[in-house]
């Protein structure tokens, strides 16, 4: 057999083994076993008896989970793993809430208007967390609190999610104050971040969405639009940067961190990531590295540079302009 024929097969058995791991977790959630071990432990026979189903084929059912991770077994006990956890905890419907929506979506039969734009930015607020050694990154990048870097720097984090980006940066320099911007919810994460690493007095919260946040000008060393920009459509996206770099001091920087397309061909999460946007935002998309670094320079920033990020899942980037 050629290599280009076994090729061909390995992509084969991986596209059924994808389809099939995804029907082993619907039919988990379905028939009430991730449900039973979200409450605890449980042994093969309990889970027979508390769910009324088959022995011989639960036990192949949790070979299965075991196999691709979202069960794990302990001597005779059986429970969820963190990844198990975790999905229930962020993901609980596996997503298709989001997903079922993709066949209208491509026909053009979905009514933009009427997407919530907000639950998109209560997700990445919600999940932000992931990214938290992404987070340390780009603060380690970016050089804060090295001994060539001026100490005390006044952090914006405009639109925070949770605020992981700014809280990693911030923890770097002890002497820095970060101003944390966005809705009730977002607000309510990004202090509890804030708590996490003992910020204390050095954060501020602003409860404002960020394109309504009255914000003093040329104030902020460091102004930071972390997995923002990409929510919204252009005319939006460019008036966000404008109003960071009007609240940006003078030689001061501002951090653009999101999505961005590059001249490869995208990955499978690169392509998941711009299918979400597509189907969870009004008019958010991916920019191209050379429209972000066209946008900083047009709002007036120079020595625009960019670099992706190694530590990210989802190849997130880096945008830093000067103004």
């Amino acid at each position: 057999m050629s290599s280009a024929q076994e090729r061909i097969l390995a992509q084969y058995h991986g596209l059924m083994q994808v389809n099939a791991s995804s029907h082993l977790l619907r039919s988990a959630r379905e028939i009430g076993l991730i449900g039973e071990l979200r409450e605890g432990q449980r042994t093969l026979e309990q889970l027979r008896d508390n769910l009324s189903l088959s022995e011989a084929s639960l036990q192949l059912f949790l070979d299965g989970l075991m196999s691709i991770g979202i069960v794990e077994k302990y001597d005779e006990d059986h429970a969820l793993s963190r990844a198990g956890h975790l999905l229930c905890q962020y993901d609980d419907d596996l997503g298709d809430s989001t997903w079922s929506n993709l066949p209208d979506l491509v026909r053009g039969k979905i009514d933009r208007e009427n997407i919530d734009d907000q639950a998109q930015h209560d997700y990445l607020a919600a999940t932000q967390w992931s990214h938290t050694a992404s987070a340390m990154q780009a603060a380690e990048i970016l050089d804060i609190g090295g001994q060539d870097e001026p100490a005390g720097l006044r952090i914006l984090d405009l639109g925070c999610g949770s605020a992981v980006w700014s809280c990693a940066m911030s923890y770097r320099d002890p002497e820095s104050t970060l101003t944390a911007v966005d809705g009730p919810g977002a607000i309510e994460a990004a202090t509890a971040t804030a708590e996490s690493i003992e910020l204390g007095e050095r954060f501020s919260p602003i409860t404002s969405l960020p394109e309504d946040a009255e914000l003093p000008a040329e104030s902020f060393d460091l102004v930071i639009l972390a997995q923002r920009i990409s929510c919204l459509d252009e005319a939006e996206g460019k008036k966000l940067i404008d109003k960071a770099v009007a609240a940006t001091a003078p030689n001061g920087r501002l951090i653009v961190i999101d999505l961005f397309r590059g001249n490869s061909a995208p990955s499978l999460s690169e392509s998941l990531e711009a299918l979400k946007l597509n189907l969870g935002t009004r008019g958010g998309y991916i920019r191209s590295l050379d429209e972000i670094q066209a946008n900083l320079a047009q709002a007036g920033l120079g020595n625009v540079q960019f670099t992706y990020l190694a530590a990210s899942r989802i190849n997130l980037g880096m945008a830093v302009g000067r103004k």
